[in-house]
């Protein structure tokens, strides 16, 4: 089969394309700005990408059209469509699809699919329990939006039973508004956790619940929901109907811990069962690896060997990844790439390297907080209030503003000389610099590249060594 992928650069739709070629199909794609690291991936597969959506691309000629959610009817000021090749794919009368229903009939049929849905943490945790799948000799199949370091590619078919996707709750296509994950009919199905998100396309929280519903009335009654115990918003969700069987995680619930983030016994039914020591930080991992080795537990994995199997996961590039060091009076300043995007996933991330911090006797150590509010929902200033709540650990914050609608300045005013905002990455990287000394630890958060800003900050902190 020959298809052809419109929207392949992102890290679902690369994905799905990296999985259609290991199984044999001929795969080509397009893009808007085809960009690095996944074109870079994708072309070492053999995948050519083409720049642009040009109606020209019907001469491939391929078997299905496959439709990354980036595709859309709009039209530009000129009247013309945006999306012209999906255009032409309409007046021809063309066979198309979109990403997760090609996925769910030509990869996911015949797998025990287990799937990571939540606000946070859903590639963390797919990555924790591929792993853990992988390390005990399950030889799993996946695909991660993100790229986890045990692995280093975010999608392969492997050769087991289990198939282990990130479960997105985000909409399908543009003709398709169900969430993604309805698609994948998962045995054993995640919920980490649910919260207002995606205000580009939820009213409310209400909403999203309804989704998860949806996703839950999938799974079959021998499979098995493993359920964050301690979020109120997933006790609606199975209010709504729930008719598999139940694994709750965390406090009130069968499967919890027992220690420090990084060493700790992991309880059934108040029996230890099996124990984690790790490098990881924040109390939101010892969840996270809780749901993965109850997820384990219904594919027959030993939870003792799941526990130990955790101590080597590497995490997943883009949290809390090391980008680099400079030297400044004696001590070091240290600079991290993180994913999160959203309060609560600030918040996190932030009081994780608090608590490290502490552990290690480092209470002095200053965190500097770098971020750009880029998500839609972060850009609709939804959650602007909400800002100066999710950086309490952070000494110094640094907002880059550009492209949006709101005043963030005005949002961060409750933190005082605490925070300073910049419309553009230089003056951003200059504040920084100017603030930093030896002993702080820089986070840079976003879920795009964020201008570059990480390598930038460190020649400025170089050249002000």
């Amino acid at each position: 089969m020959h298809i052809h992928i419109l929207g392949i650069c992102g890290t679902f739709m690369g994905g799905v394309a990296a999985l259609a070629r290991e199984a044999g199909h001929k795969v080509t794609g397009c893009d808007a700005g085809v960009y690095p690291p996944m074109s870079d991936q994708l072309r070492a597969l053999g995948i050519e990408l083409i720049e642009g959506f040009d109606a020209q691309q019907l001469a491939l000629k391929p078997d299905v059209f496959v439709i990354g959610n980036v595709v859309s009817r709009v039209r530009l000021d000129d009247g013309t469509p945006k999306f012209p090749l999906m255009e032409a794919i309409l007046d021809a009368g063309l066979p198309y699809t979109s990403g997760p229903q090609w996925l769910a009939e030509q990869v996911l049929q015949g797998r025990h699919v287990l799937a990571v849905a939540g606000t946070h943490g859903k590639t963390t945790t797919t990555s924790m329990l591929a792993w853990v799948l992988e390390a005990t000799g399950q030889a799993p199949g996946f695909l991660v939006g993100g790229v986890p370091l045990n692995f280093d590619v975010s999608a392969r078919l492997g050769s087991g039973k289990g198939f282990v996707i990130e479960a997105d709750e985000y909409d399908t296509a543009f003709f398709d508004k169900r969430s993604k994950f309805v698609h994948y009919r998962p045995r054993t199905a995640v919920l980490n956790n649910l919260e207002f998100d995606h205000a580009d396309i939820f009213d409310d929280l209400a909403a999203i619940e309804r989704q998860f519903h949806h996703l839950l009335r999938t799974v079959p009654a021998r499979g098995r929901v493993v359920v964050n115990a301690t979020e109120d918003s997933l006790q609606r969700v199975l209010a709504q109907g729930c008719w598999s069987e139940l694994a709750r995680f965390g406090a009130g619930g069968e499967w919890q811990a027992d220690g420090s983030d990084d060493a700790f016994e992991v309880l059934r039914a108040g029996r230890s069962v099996g124990r984690v020591e790790w490098a990881l930080s924040g109390r939101h991992n010892q969840m996270n690896a809780l749901a993965a080795i109850a997820a384990a537990d219904h594919l027959g994995v030993p939870p003792a060997e799941a526990a130990a199997a955790l101590a080597s996961f590497r995490n997943v590039r883009r949290r809390m990844e090391l980008r680099g060091t400079v030297e400044r009076d004696g001590g070091a300043i240290t600079v991290y790439d993180d994913f999160a995007h959203h309060p609560t996933a600030i918040s996190t991330t932030l009081d994780g390297l608090r608590r490290q911090l502490d552990g290690k006797g480092a209470q002095a150590d200053r965190i500097l907080a770098v971020f750009e509010p880029r998500s839609n929902t972060m850009k609709l200033g939804a959650m602007a209030a909400q800002l100066p709540w999710s950086l309490e650990q952070a000494d110094l914050a640094f907002c880059h503003t550009a492209g949006l609608g709101w005043d963030a300045a005005a949002a961060l005013a409750p933190m005082g000389a605490r925070a300073q905002v910049a419309d553009a990455i230089a003056p951003l990287v200059d504040q920084v610099v100017a603030a930093a000394r030896a002993g702080d630890h820089v986070v840079c958060m976003s879920n795009g590249g964020f201008g570059g800003v990480h390598e930038k900050l460190l020649a400025g902190l170089r050249k002000a060594s």
